[in-house]
């Protein structure tokens, strides 16, 4: 890569040297030879060109007495006499008859054909219309005029050999700054590849490629905290099952040992236990079904304050049996809209589940249901201890472990909000959880109001 962008701009440098070369090679012998040839070393090109701009005009030289004592011309200060030998001088017409002279004052004469070759061509439409003579002429010689073109370009050529110079040492230093960047990209990218997911690739600038960095380490972060997900998951997997069943396997072995007697009774235990596992199976099922979008919908028209209120009915004797009220929202608080019934009681039973498990007695829980044309949101508050700040963020994780603070009275599976919120999303909805400032924690089930 190095190698090519130092081709590239070596390339790029021969290939505008080059053109400035010839370019200027074939236009300065003809830019100078005009530049000579119209009087501009003398500074009189602006008489020149005043004087073919007239002849352009009048079609004649009639009347350039106007142009030539016109006071400020160059050359016209010292006209009377003396001074600088070309300030005086002899305009003649294309015949080399004068028309204007400053030398002698006399006119009607006759140029010599080699006051004509040492004099200044005036041209119109690239024709000749006459000739502007002065004594000493102001032709220079065309050996002198290919000297100084051949200074020049030798001149050119050598700005460019140096320019060249200066550009490929610049190539180097901005292929080697633009790859040093792209260098440390391949050797983060190599980390990675070799499982180094924690190897950040450093930043330098505000440039594109310090966004491509940045972009990279935001990548590799994610994939860092997606391992770290994936192995605490195992760990928890293995952990949630390996209690019941070592739970089972004691009580099997404490039936084949004689220890416990062959009744009814003693195979609860390990029916719960498989129940139990049966449970952690359907809900790590439901997740990864979730998580791969093939979780099946299937949306009837419902009436979701009836459904609220015959999921929670499920709950009124465990929340009687601690003295805690139920209160739920008004009967036909929204109209029919379209939804998974199951789904959704699925989300509604875990949550008011939730909410008893941390719910002290004599205490209550409260269900409110707000529709609006757009969305139907329903709230639980219980009056547990809260949500500890630092869990906010983590509680809808799988397995996620709250503060000590809070105590679970009864097991489950550790995946209940996990799925609450999955079944949320796959509605098209979301699921939150806050702190109420009265205390205890409140979750809000928001669902798109889809009209059946």
């Amino acid at each position: 890569m190095r190698l090519r962008l130092i081709l590239s701009f070596t390339l790029i440098v021969f290939v505008t040297l080059a053109s400035i070369a010839i370019i200027a090679r074939n236009s300065t012998a003809e830019e100078i030879s005009r530049f000579m040839g119209g009087g501009g070393v003398f500074g009189l090109d602006s008489i020149t060109a005043r004087l073919e701009s007239h002849y352009q005009t009048n079609h004649t030289w009639g009347g350039v007495d106007s142009i030539l004592k016109t006071p400020g011309i160059h050359g016209q200060e010292n006209a009377g006499g003396g001074g600088n030998p070309r300030s005086k001088f002899q305009l003649a017409d294309l015949d080399g008859y004068v028309v204007f002279n400053t030398i002698s004052g006399e006119t009607g004469t006759l140029l010599s054909n080699q006051e004509i070759e040492q004099a200044i061509v005036l041209e119109v439409d690239q024709e000749p219309v006459g000739y502007l003579y002065a004594e000493g002429g102001f032709k220079i010689s065309q050996e002198a005029q290919d000297m100084l073109v051949k200074r020049i370009n030798d001149a050119a050529l050598s700005a460019a050999l140096i320019a060249g110079g200066i550009s490929l040492v610049l190539a180097l230093v901005l292929a080697t700054q633009l790859l040093h960047p792209i260098r440390d990209l391949t050797k983060a990218a190599s980390h990675l590849a070799q499982g180094e997911l924690s190897y950040r690739a450093p930043v330098r600038g505000k440039d594109e490629l310090s966004v491509l960095a940045k972009t990279f380490n935001h990548m590799a972060s994610s994939l860092e905290k997606a391992e770290t997900s994936r192995r605490d998951l195992t760990a928890d997997i293995a952990h949630e099952l390996r209690t019941p069943l070592a739970v089972q396997r004691a009580h099997l072995e404490a039936l084949e040992d004689g220890i416990y007697d062959l009744t009814l009774e003693n195979l609860v235990a390990i029916k719960e236990q498989n129940y139990t596992l049966e449970r952690l199976v359907d809900d790590l099922r439901t997740l990864a079904l979730a998580d791969a979008g093939q979780l099946r919908m299937v949306c009837t028209p419902t009436d979701l304050s009836a459904l609220i209120e015959r999921t929670a009915q499920r709950f009124r004797a465990s929340a009687g049996s601690r003295s805690i009220e139920l209160t739920l929202p008004q009967p036909g608080a929204c109209t029919l809209i379209s939804l998974d019934p199951q789904r959704i009681e699925q989300i509604i039973n875990n949550l008011i589940s939730n909410a008893l498990r941390y719910t002290a007695e004599d205490e209550s829980i409260r269900l409110t249901l707000d529709c609006t044309n757009e969305r139907a949101r329903l709230t639980i508050q219980d009056h547990g201890p809260g949500i500890p700040l630092e869990a906010l963020d983590h509680i809808f994780e799988r397995f996620y472990k709250v503060d000590k603070s809070r105590v679970r009275s009864v097991g489950g599976t550790g995946l209940g909000l996990s799925i609450a919120r999955k079944l949320a999303q796959a509605h098209g909805g979301d699921l939150k959880a806050a702190n109420h400032p009265e205390g205890g924690a409140i979750f809000t089930l928001s669902l798109p109001f889809d009209k059946a």
